[in-house]
């Protein structure tokens, strides 16, 4: 797990980074050597500012508002920079990579990769909003702040996490629909050059997962091939809560303690089987000596446990320094997104009617994510089931890809339209 790889301080010389400081004058400057070059080539100001000028608002307004926002602070509330995500580089590298790999196959099937390119941006942006909208509205608590600038703040950082795959699918698919009605080109036949690429991208961000210890697996035993996540990570909180990573097991709804690990914290503290677990906090006194030059997330808490009306206090020297080995879902997930890409990318496509890769690409991974959901534990049952938000819209996601090979392959107008030209080529 690296979920940081490096911060930007917050101030140099004394003059903040974000804001009203270095970062913002730097821009000012780009723009006024644009004007400047703008004016000697003879155009007027009025036409740079018709053509760019929301571009340049959108920079300012970002460096202004939004970045001094999302800058990670220390335990008492101060920032102390932007913070470089794992998780965001390698978003970006996975949507390099299905950027360049759409454009190569683009090219293969004679078609146009500006096209690709000029497309991206849409996809790109859908993809996030999709993803991150998704992510908010399924957890919408964790992002309630103490005023409405904060919660906005919450929504926004999500190069720490926090994007649902299904999610930038909806998004981009919305996005790419209007770019593909907008210019008159065949959805089918961009379908099944950009759809492949998208698990290329999905193999990139479950790596960005796995740095962030976020979309991890549940218990298994230690092995070779099993995660150990470091404190602060999620994996690892969430085992405190559940009081796994102390010793022992409770039934949620009645917090009576079922089981005590041999050896375990708990063991050791003299608490036994059929007590009750009145609660579970952390212990935030060690925040008090925590560094202030590291972000908050980072500053390691205590647990404070109270059962049957004792209570019992471990510090941060005393909890494990590691989680609970657990299943290797992300990467799992990189190399069934990096196997089914080169499938799709393999297939004899000339053979076949347009669409037929991209219904193949969305069943693929319907199958693979609802499998993949068994052994993963980030995501509770929905409409009183065991099966997650996730292992339904797969289900929605391969019922719907099932049909629309039916169609490709049995309707009379899917004939017909297959044999009409293509205006992207």
């Amino acid at each position: 797990m690296r979920r940081t790889l490096l911060i930007i301080p917050h101030e140099i010389l004394g003059i903040p980074v974000f804001g009203l400081g270095w970062l913002l004058m730097a821009v000012l400057v780009l723009l006024a050597i644009r004007l400047l070059v703008v004016r000697q080539r003879g155009k007027s100001v009025r036409e740079l500012i018709r053509h760019e000028g929301l571009m340049w608002g959108a920079f300012l307004f970002a460096i202004w508002w939004v970045l001094p926002r999302v800058e990670v602070t220390n335990v008492d509330g101060e920032p102390i920079g932007m913070a470089i995500r794992g998780y965001g580089v390698m978003l970006l590298l996975g949507v390099a990579s299905a950027v360049g790999l759409a454009a190569y196959r683009a090219k293969q099937r004679g078609i146009d990769p500006d096209i690709i390119y000029s497309m991206a941006p849409w996809a790109f942006i859908g993809g996030i909003l999709g993803a991150r909208i998704f992510f908010v509205i399924q957890y919408r608590d964790q992002f309630i702040g103490d005023s409405i600038a904060e919660t906005i703040g919450n929504m926004l950082k999500f190069t720490e996490g926090g994007l649902v795959v299904y999610g930038s699918f909806i998004g981009g698919f919305i996005a790419v629909t209007f770019y593909i009605l907008r210019h008159g080109l065949s959805w089918l036949r961009f379908g099944d050059v950009i759809v492949p690429c998208l698990f290329i991208g999905l193999a990139f961000g479950r790596i960005g997962c796995l740095m962030n210890g976020c979309c991890y697996g549940g218990r298994c035993e230690d092995s070779r091939f099993a995660l150990h996540f470091p404190a602060t990570s999620p994996v690892y909180d969430d085992q405190i809560r559940s009081g796994e990573l102390l010793g022992f097991r409770y039934d949620a709804s009645t917090r009576v303690i079922e089981s005590v690990r041999e050896g375990s914290l708990a063991e050791r503290a003299g608490i036994r089987v059929g007590a009750r677990l009145d609660a579970l906090a952390d212990d935030r006194t060690s925040l008090e000596t925590a560094p202030r030059s590291i972000p908050k997330e980072d500053a390691v808490t205590g647990v404070i446990a109270t059962i049957d009306g004792k209570r019992y206090r471990w510090g941060p020297d005393e909890l494990p320094t590691r989680a609970l080995p657990v299943y290797p879902t992300q990467l799992i997930s990189s190399v069934s997104g990096l196997l089914l890409c080169l499938g799709l990318c393999s297939l004899p496509t000339r053979r076949m009617r347009d669409g037929t890769v991209m219904m193949l690409g969305f069943a693929g991974y319907a199958i693979i994510r609802f499998v993949l959901e068994l052994i993963r534990v980030d995501e509770a049952g929905q409409f009183g089931t065991s099966l997650s938000i996730s292992q339904w819209v797969s289900l929605v996601v391969l019922a719907c890809s099932l049909i629309g090979l039916a169609w490709l392959y049995w309707s009379p107008r899917s004939a017909a339209v297959q044999t009409q030209p293509s205006s992207g080529s």
